[in-house]
């Protein structure tokens, strides 16, 4: 960690990645290097000026911490909603572009079907969007406060539930944080394990998405199959290791239980049939124009806008960027294998399903390797000593970050940051290239996770 001055934190050009407070100071993740700088008077120079993506962040310190960035611009609440020191609180303005013939649509927070909760406000001309602005925090739950005070075994049922879909990128992450503030040396059935459960949430969630955005576009036929398969692989979850998501089962010091008997199996069973049936299934992506027509081209986020705001995940792949955070920074047993990283540059809707589809073909690779399981304890012991870690895990979505900081044992401090906190600004930017109807594959293709940014 780079202890700083106001002004080197103000004038940092690397990649922003995430930004929080704790009592003192204000920290700042880039790639490749950590910064703080002292908290005066509760508060710290704005980052977003120079990183945009720092914006959501800077407004959460604010709900959370009451620390103010000085000089942002944008300064409207993150999850604290409604709140006043009377009990009572307007109605949050929407900016509204002013133009001839200019309507609002209002959508949620409350959805249609099962869906997390977020208020999207459109700003339209017909059916073209000229603005769509997202308010979130209606999932806040309280993570980083009920995380204080617990030792790192009992805060990583919190860790888990930060985002449902991804429960074990998160673990994954807060183990990781973990073990690197308590120096602790994790056995390797206990890595290759968890590289299992990892690779098997990415392809659940990868066929999930891929068949919600068939169909939205009108293909039930893609929908149902993707369906099928992302059942098969909860099923497998549910041999192997006694849960449909995985849940609970990555902790600090290893796993908390080995793969049942019954599982290599059933894993197997279910990378067998998605791999015979994924050819026939790509050809339709491919073949029908009237898909096509659906997206290509939609939702198109530059390269540019990629790079500024560090998208991760199959949204920066999709838009050219080569990041993942099992490579760079890299953590075990990905340093023992070859890692193909899938890489478009058209950044729309078609260019993420096919960034989904790589990586799907990738993942049955990796967990063929991962399952010649070492044959050794399968969890340590945390130590009740005190350090501050930070620790990473590659997510379905991009790179989830977690920071810890125990003392004696118990964790006094944390902060997480889902890959969705610099995803939601692209889907505002994504949104204006196209048409109300278009929003639905737009959202899906992004998959922003609502929970995973309202701690």
């Amino acid at each position: 960690m780079n202890f700083c001055s106001p002004e080197t934190w103000s004038n940092f050009a690397g990649e922003f990645i995430a930004l929080w407070t704790d009592d003192t100071h204000a920290y700042a993740l880039f790639k490749g290097e950590f910064l703080a700088v002292e908290l005066t008077g509760g508060a710290y120079p704005a980052l977003s000026v120079r990183h945009p993506g720092a914006g959501w962040f800077e407004r959460l310190t604010k709900d959370l911490n009451g620390h103010e960035a000085q000089g942002a611009h944008h300064t409207a609440t993150a999850i604290e909603h409604f709140r006043a020191p009377d009990g009572t609180a307007p109605w949050p303005e929407f900016a509204t572009p002013h133009a001839e013939g200019l309507h609002q649509i209002a959508v949620g927070p409350i959805h249609a079907g099962i869906i997390e909760p977020g208020h999207f406000r459109f700003s339209v001309i017909g059916e073209k969007i000229l603005k769509l602005e997202a308010r979130l925090g209606y999932s806040h739950k309280g993570t980083l406060g009920l995380m204080r005070g617990k030792s790192p075994r009992l805060a990583a049922r919190f860790a888990a539930r930060v985002s449902g879909d991804a429960t074990v990128a998160h673990s994954l992450a807060f183990a990781h944080a973990a073990e690197s503030a308590l120096h602790m040396h994790i056995p390797e059935r206990a890595v290759f394990l968890r590289a299992v459960m990892s690779e098997l949430e990415r392809i659940a969630n990868h066929t999930s998405d891929i068949g919600a955005i068939a169909g939205d576009a009108g293909f039930a036929f893609l929908d149902a199959r993707f369906a099928w398969h992302r059942e098969s692989f909860c099923a497998a979850a549910q041999s192997a290791f006694g849960h449909r998501l995985m849940m609970d089962v990555v902790i600090p010091g290893g796993v908390a239980a080995d793969i049942f008997p019954a599982g290599p199996v059933a894993i197997l069973r279910a990378l067998d049939a998605l791999e015979m049936e994924l050819p026939s299934l790509q050809r339709v992506f491919e073949d029908y124009a009237s898909l096509q027509d659906r997206l290509v081209g939609t939702g198109h986020i530059s390269t540019h806008l990629a790079e500024k705001y560090a998208a991760g995940g199959f949204t920066g792949r999709a838009s050219g960027r080569r990041t993942d955070a099992r490579q760079d920074p890299g953590y075990a047993p990905y340093n023992t294998v070859a890692l193909a990283i899938p890489v478009e540059t058209e950044g729309d809707v078609a260019a993420r399903i096919r960034i989904r589809l790589a990586e799907i073909v990738e993942s049955i690779r990796l967990i063929r390797l991962f399952l010649d399981l070492p044959r050794t304890p399968i969890a340590v012991a945390p130590p009740q000593s005190s350090g501050i870690g930070l620790g990473v895990a590659e997510s379905f979505r991009g790179s989830a970050w977690h920071w810890l900081k125990i003392e004696s044992g118990l964790i006094t401090n944390a902060f997480i940051a889902d890959p969705s906190t610099l995803h939601w600004p692209l889907l505002e930017h994504a949104a204006i290239t196209g048409i109300v109807a278009d929003f639905p594959l737009i959202n899906k293709s992004i998959n922003a996770s609502y929970s995973g940014v309202d701690l």
